[in-house]
């Protein structure tokens, strides 16, 4: 578990406001944001009023609504580490050849987070973009880095996360995802078929820093009217494999203070 003595609500909260904007919710009222975020309506808005003072948030006098300026806070991250424009070119090779979707993600707390991404057709009812979170659990991305986690850590996020059923095959109880983690450990890739998602496939395989360590994850998607199981595993999961490997191998040669690390 994670040292809280540290910890400053504040700033937790804060972020929770600015996270409370999606794609659904572009523009809220003051009552909404309260709403989503469980606060009052006086804490949201001193919440909001210091954002829209910092310039991340606008306002037209009832709604609000997050700024360009947030990118700032995103990019941070990603022109601080190499995984990204490393795996692009990488990505786009490998769907060329493959004529599906793929992606990169790295592992935030109990969700993955899209740092790259190369996409053919949508076939989510989401759109998937840079950024986009989804609980690693019922994700192959997020079954490749949750099997390289010790028993400890795996504990400490089963302990945390809700298993809940998101697609017709979700995997919900800890001891059948032990039981899948295991099996991928043994393997070296996951293959995840309409779990997170009716109609969804995917296949991912693990990228590796120079230490042996998954820090991160590449996987293949589409839809499951296309192809089967067994197709995945014979046509996609060798070119992924090899993407995956040479996503690493660059990775490993990256400067050191560019590195990426699980969060």
């Amino acid at each position: 578990m994670s040292d809280t003595s540290g910890y400053v609500q504040s700033l937790a909260r804060g972020l929770l406001v600015i996270r409370a904007f999606n794609e659904s919710h572009p523009e809220m009222t003051l009552s909404e944001v309260a709403r989503a975020t469980g606060m009052s309506r006086a804490a949201a808005r001193r919440f909001l009023h210091t954002l829209v003072h910092l310039g991340y948030v606008s306002t037209d006098g009832r709604a609000f609504a997050l700024t360009p300026r947030v990118l700032e806070l995103g990019f941070a991250y990603l022109s601080s580490v190499s995984l990204p424009e490393i795996a692009q070119p990488y990505l786009e090779r490998l769907v060329v050849e493959v004529h599906e979707s793929a992606s990169v993600s790295v592992l935030d707390g109990p969700d993955i987070v899209y740092v790259a991404r190369v996409p053919t057709s949508r076939i989510m009812t989401v759109s998937i973009n840079i950024g986009t979170r989804f609980p690693a659990y019922a994700t192959s991305m997020g079954r490749v880095i949750l099997s390289d986690l010790g028993p400890a850590e795996l504990d400490d996020y089963l302990s945390e996360v809700d298993l809940e059923p998101l697609g017709p095959h979700t995997i919900t109880t800890p001891a059948e995802l032990k039981a899948e983690l295991a099996r991928i450990r043994e393997q070296g890739w996951a293959l995840v078929d309409q779990e997170l998602e009716a109609g969804l496939r995917s296949i991912a395989a693990p990228i590796r820093d120079r230490s042996n360590r998954v820090v991160a994850a590449v996987n293949i998607s589409s839809h499951a009217s296309r192809s089967s199981p067994e197709d995945a595993r014979q046509n996609l999961l060798p070119p992924l494999l090899a993407t995956a490997a040479r996503i690493g191998a660059d990775l490993a040669v990256a400067p050191t203070s560019r590195a990426v690390g699980r969060g």
